[in-house]
């Protein structure tokens, strides 16, 4: 089964939490992709004193996963996500649904330490490390 790797383990693996880097070896074998968006949040997040460290450090820490873009067929899944949850009150913020949305076109399970968001989003599979 492939996996979506989310932001957070991935933030978690480049700052040496052990758990995180154990579940992510597990996989190894596995085929692991990333969205742009979580590339993204992680870019973001680059040290403002060296930042060609910190980008090589994500991208040396990502080599392996595939790149997922957003797709027309990805952004519909978004806006049909985003319409059901606000209709029911329980909206989680544009980069997270956009992040599952992904998951859920390509049919991964996400792999996240956020089950508060991605809890909510009917359909998508996730594993909590």
């Amino acid at each position: 089964m492939s996996h979506l790797v989310d932001t957070d383990l991935v933030i978690d693996g480049l700052t040496g939490a052990s758990d995180a880097l154990a579940h992510l070896t597990a996989r190894v074998s596995e085929p692991l992709a990333i969205s742009v968006i979580s590339l993204g949040e992680l870019f973001e997040g680059v040290d403002d004193a060296d930042p060609a460290a910190g980008l090589e450090a994500i991208r040396l820490f990502i080599s392996g996963y595939r790149r997922l873009g957003l797709t027309e067929d990805v952004m519909l899944i978004f806006a049909r996500l985003r319409r059901q949850l606000r209709r029911q009150g329980n909206v989680i913020p544009d980069l997270d649904l956009l992040i599952a949305a992904t998951a859920l076109h390509y049919d991964l399970v996400l792999l996240t330490r956020n089950q508060r968001h991605f809890g909510r989003v009917p359909g998508l599979r996730l594993e909590i490390p």
